[in-house]
């Protein structure tokens, strides 16, 4: 009994982890629709192996349940069009070349207009499928049947097996990139105040290029979340939660643009400046120093971002805070010692004044008044997307705000007549 405690204790939480990797989700979760599925299409559909059921189930769940919901519905729409299409080519004529070209283009036509999307293949598909057989009526209504049970049994296991939220993840993603930005600013920083090659520190400008192959999975990440948040159940404020995370990668985006920027601004330095060190001193050392307290900030910008509990929000933002006003009163410092070396010398003042101006934007874009007034600027803008695009919700909406405003009114009177 020790000995398999012990064993638990050790794989225990790697079990834990697995169990929630996207991918053994979606084949759980897709294995289980599809044979339900099919065991309910056995007993209702006259078919004898209504395999249709399955597969439609099978391709309708999804990880999300906002994403199933949605696939699910275009999926539906594009089998019925196409087996719509097939009774319709099938009372006028039979299987011939010309009529299978015909009831191809009909129905990827078809599929465009009643809106698929990504599944207007599949409009002529169940055409095909449901053309090719002999008795089409029984087999096309029997194919819409089977189809409508694998949809329902995919809705119903995200509705009734809440699927996760993927905001962890999409948190440790966004952490592990601004730790690597953090990493790539601490080498530009320790290379900046010594004598570097201009091939090493070209080597720096090409690993801040390959960050932008990191944004595009962080993204992936987010977009997954960002789905697993909307029309769950379980989750509350899912719009803020949303916008939040968003924010936070849009900003370190362009933190990560800007650090791409200052690999080039010194690698043009260690080109003009070969052999001498790219700063003279002192200045190589306060712009490790800048460099070092940026990479910081970006750091807990980025667990600010992606920290769910206000005590520990609190103490990140107050920390952040900090860090942004020690590295403004460092590149003011860099800035007098910069100015004292450019009236002595010359010949570089454009790439310390790029440098200069580089810091100071991503200073700029982690500041935490920024980040406010681009959060309300989100949630101004989304509150307006959704009143245009659904004027009558919102009147609806507005109207029991208002009627509950009223009741708590009447309701607070009451209270101090008595």
């Amino acid at each position: 009994m020790r000995d398999m405690r012990k064993w638990w204790a050790r794989v225990g939480p790697e079990v834990v982890r697995r169990s929630r990797d996207p991918v053994i989700v979606q084949m759980l979760r897709s294995t289980a629709a599809a044979t339900i599925a099919y065991v309910i299409a056995l007993r209702l559909s006259p078919e004898s192996v209504p395999l249709t059921a399955p597969l439609t189930a099978l391709l309708v769940v999804q990880v999300t349940l906002y994403s199933t919901l949605t696939t699910g519905i275009r999926r539906v729409n594009s089998v019925v069009a196409g087996v719509l299409v097939a009774i319709a080519f099938s009372l006028l004529v039979g299987l011939t070349w010309w009529s299978l070209a015909l009831v191809i283009i009909a129905a990827l036509v078809v599929g465009h207009l009643v809106r698929v999307d990504e599944f207007v293949p599949e409009v002529a598909i169940s055409a095909m499928l449901v053309l090719g057989v002999t008795a089409v009526g029984n087999t096309a209504w029997s194919r819409v049947l089977e189809t409508l049970i694998g949809a329902a049994v995919g809705l119903a296991c995200n509705l009734l097996l809440a699927p996760p939220v993927w905001v962890d993840e999409a948190g440790e993603s966004i952490d592990g990139l601004a730790r690597r930005v953090r990493q790539l600013m601490l080498r530009c920083g320790e290379e900046a105040a010594g004598r570097t090659p201009p091939q090493q520190a070209a080597e720096r400008l090409h690993e801040a290029r390959r960050l932008d192959h990191d944004i595009t999975q962080v993204d992936a990440d987010l977009r997954q979340a960002e789905d697993s948040l909307r029309l769950n159940p379980r989750v509350r404020e899912g719009l803020l939660h949303r916008i939040v995370l968003r924010t936070g990668l849009d900003t370190l985006e362009i933190c990560t643009v800007v650090l791409r920027v200052i690999a080039r601004t010194l690698t043009d330095l260690a080109k003009e400046r070969e052999p001498e060190p790219l700063f003279p001193p002192p200045a190589g050392e306060v712009v490790e120093q800048l460099l070092s307290e940026i990479a910081d900030a970006v750091v807990s910008f980025a667990v600010l971002v992606t920290t769910s509990v206000s005590v520990s929000a609190e103490s990140a933002e107050e920390r952040l805070t900090s860090e942004l006003r020690q590295a403004g009163a460092t590149r003011d410092a860099l800035a007098r010692i910069l100015l004292e070396n450019v009236r002595r010398d010359d010949r570089q003042w454009h790439l310390y004044g790029a440098l200069l101006t580089e810091a100071t934007r991503i200073i700029d874009e982690l500041d935490t008044e920024h980040r406010t007034r681009r959060l309300f600027e989100e949630l101004d803008r989304h509150s307006r997307e959704q009143r245009e695009r659904r004027p009558r919700l919102t009147r609806a909406r507005e109207r029991v705000r208002a009627s509950r405003r009223r009741m708590r009114n009447r309701a607070a009177a009451a209270r101090r007549s008595t």
